[in-house]
């Protein structure tokens, strides 16, 4: 059962089906209760709170960034700007399409686009021109220069700054269980204890589970799935197929439990890693939101995957799906040890491009429902996506010359799967540079035609918000670089 996409509603906290089961395998955490001992009045008032709780702290973020208040704006029903022929669905206060396309309006009065005689036209910064006005020729360059240019300006106006200095973790292994599926795979239960000494109030973990083949005679390759996998009724006698499909090559699946590190709301941004290591205190603007702590979190993962003698660490793939696809996406250029990023329908503030105006947007992470994920500085660049000094290409290209899979979905238009090939066509050329192959291409392909030659690879699948359809060629094009079972 793939994910479903956090609801693109502006002002909500948004927790989706997938959030809530998150938020159900965290109870650990002390982020949220158990929703199964509640009412539905008591859940409802939960939700509020957590409504009330992200808008304070945004709001907060804004007056300290002095940023003026958006101009008063007509009801959507009357807004002369919204596009024609919109319905909305009951009990949603979206709006939809004859296609099915989801528009919501921005706090800043820009409705969602589907339509390219609208995009309007925007100009994407050169990777290989350093802020100086420098051409990058070399590796030397790239790596001495301006890599660290285009890093610093994601880490300090976009993701925000992972502290230099961040709390001890000691991992233990909870549990070993080879009877769950018997002959098909070891599930190894890891959990990373924080040192909360200092701020005690927050008691953030690394949760991991790790799928080992049933015989393990030397250290295996290892794919490891931001966020976990939420199964509908599951088939107790065999193990999901997208894990399969990794055993059957011989390698280990992991998934992290993200929310056990940060919860996913403006409301939590006191607890979880980024209230211990701020001790309760609001972030100051270039502070790291929740996805440079899930990245954090993830990294620390890969410590404990470099101590465990089954597991071959310099063999590492980071996976993700939608928001989770971004979070792999910034995991992979933030920490270079991930020796391959595949990112799925990772949209706005992932791989599709930034300022080209198509679906989700700047204006929507920035609002109440998406913005903890990212530094307070980001808030600049809602209604202002020009300003914005760095784009998608260039968080790609962070990741070269290693192997990335980007991918999209012909009914997932939300996330612009078309945004995201130019993307990486934009990336393409520090690809080069660094002797690497790109996608060998500037023609979008056809749905369900892989572009997979080189390390920067790229598909759009038939179909919607789903990393299933694209799983099999992912391991295929894996192969290539971790080696055949």
């Amino acid at each position: 059962m793939p994910h479903r996409r956090r609801h693109p509603r502006l002002l909500a906290p948004l927790l989706s089906t997938a959030a809530l089961l998150v938020m159900l395998s965290v109870r650990s955490a002390a982020q949220v209760p158990d929703f199964r001992t509640m009412t539905p009045a008591q859940r409802q008032a939960f939700f509020d709170s957590i409504r009330v709780a992200s808008e304070r702290d945004r709001d907060l973020m804004v007056a300290r960034l002095t940023l003026p208040a958006p101009r008063p704006l007509p009801p959507p029903e009357s807004d002369p700007n919204r596009p024609p022929n919109l319905v909305q669905r009951q009990g949603s206060t979206n709006w939809y399409d004859s296609a099915g396309n989801t528009h919501v309006r921005s706090q800043w009065g820009a409705w969602s686009n589907y339509d390219e005689s609208r995009v309007g036209p925007y100009t994407l910064p050169d990777p290989l021109v350093t802020n100086d006005g420098r051409r990058v020729r070399d590796s030397t360059m790239w790596w001495r220069v301006r890599r660290p240019e285009i890093l610093d300006l994601f880490d300090r106006e976009i993701y925000g700054r992972i502290p230099t200095r961040t709390p001890a973790v000691g991992f233990t292994v909870a549990a070993v269980d080879s009877a769950t599926y018997p002959g098909q795979a070891v599930i190894k239960r890891v959990v990373g204890r924080i040192d909360n000494s200092a701020y005690p109030a927050a008691r953030p973990s690394i949760e991991v589970t790790i799928y080992l083949p049933p015989v393990v005679i030397r250290p295996v390759p290892i794919v490891v799935t931001v966020g976990g996998l939420f199964f509908g009724p599951r088939d107790t006698a065999r193990v999901p197929d997208r894990i399969a499909q990794v055993l059957a090559l011989g390698w280990a699946y992991a998934t992290v439990n993200t929310g056990a590190i940060q919860a996913d709301n403006g409301a939590g941004l006191r607890e979880g890693i980024i209230g211990l290591v701020g001790r309760g205190q609001p972030r100051s603007p270039d502070d790291w939101g929740v996805l440079a702590a899930w990245s954090w979190g993830l990294s620390r993962a890969l410590d404990h995957f470099e101590t465990d003698p089954q597991i071959d660490s310099r063999r590492a793939a980071i996976q993700g799906h939608s928001r989770w696809g971004k979070t792999a996406l910034l995991a992979g250029a933030l920490d270079r040890r991930w020796a391959i990023v595949y990112a799925s329908c990772s949209g706005a503030m992932g791989a599709s491009l930034e300022k080209r105006d198509w679906g989700e947007t700047i204006d929507n992470v920035a609002g109440t429902g998406e913005y903890h994920w990212m530094a307070g500085n980001f808030l600049k660049y809602g209604g202002a996506w020009t300003a914005m000094p760095v784009d998608a290409h260039e968080l790609i290209a962070l990741v070269a010359p290693r192997p990335i899979f980007i991918t999209g979905g012909t009914t997932d238009q939300w996330v612009d799967p078309h945004g995201e090939f130019l993307a990486a066509v934009a990336a393409e050329p520090v690809y080069r540079l660094l002797g690497a192959r790109g996608l060998g291409t500037a023609v979008r392909p056809q749905p369900d035609v892989s572009l997979t030659d080189g390390e920067l690879a790229f598909r759009e699948h038939v179909g919607g918000h789903t990393d299933a359809l694209d799983w099999a060629v992912f391991l295929q094009w894996a192969r290539r670089y971790f080696g055949a079972p």
